[in-house]
């Protein structure tokens, strides 16, 4: 059971920690700043596009700004390194979450099995004259295995939550930087002209 209360607080702590973490990024988000760097790279104005993304909080503005800071040496490299690095901040902690999740009901299983494994040694040592002995060994045993299930299924829900916030954070990316690709050549041209 200790194992099982360790793996517990691990997963609550990560679970609380990406809570506020979502919840910041949610308020770091600036629509208005994203819809302006496209316009500004739309025409070529890098320089100025720079100087509003410098010290942006919200996680597509920095990939736009890490893509204008290298568009002389390589856009679509820095632009993915970049946006591999914001995916990497949104998955901190969920492979851990991850394991616990598979880990919790083999632990409460192992439990289960050395409890059974006792109950049967004092089954041998007492013999059949007390078998509430035995059957409160083993209901005892039973314990470990449904908290190991308790604890997968309660951090199943909020793991899979987090899943679906860094999916939907990726098809943002994906669909914003698409834009930046296609209004950056745009901006090339215009300035060509």
């Amino acid at each position: 059971m200790y194992p099982l209360l360790l793996c517990s607080f691990i997963s609550l702590t990560i679970i609380i920690e990406r809570l506020i973490f979502w919840i910041m990024e949610s308020g770091k988000r600036d629509p208005k700043l994203v819809d302006e760097m496209l316009h500004l790279i739309e025409q070529g104005d890098y320089q100025q596009a720079l100087h509003l993304s410098k010290d942006a909080s919200d996680y597509i503005v920095r990939i736009f700004h890490s893509g204008i800071t290298h568009h002389h040496f390589s856009l679509e490299c820095a632009l993915e390194m970049t946006a591999g690095n914001e995916l990497k901040r949104m998955k901190r902690f969920l492979r851990i979450l991850d394991t616990i999740i598979t880990l919790t009901p083999l632990l409460g299983i192992l439990g289960t099995v050395i409890g059974i494994v006792i109950s049967f040694d004092l089954l041998g040592g007492a013999g059949l004259d007390d078998p509430k002995a035995v059957i409160g060994g083993i209901a005892q045993a039973l314990i470990s295995t449904a908290m190991g299930l308790s604890v997968a299924i309660v951090n199943l829900i909020p793991y899979n939550y987090f899943m679906a916030k860094v999916e939907d954070a990726v098809a943002e990316m994906e669909t914003h930087l698409t834009n930046f690709e296609i209004l950056y050549k745009t901006g090339q041209i215009k300035n060509e002209d």
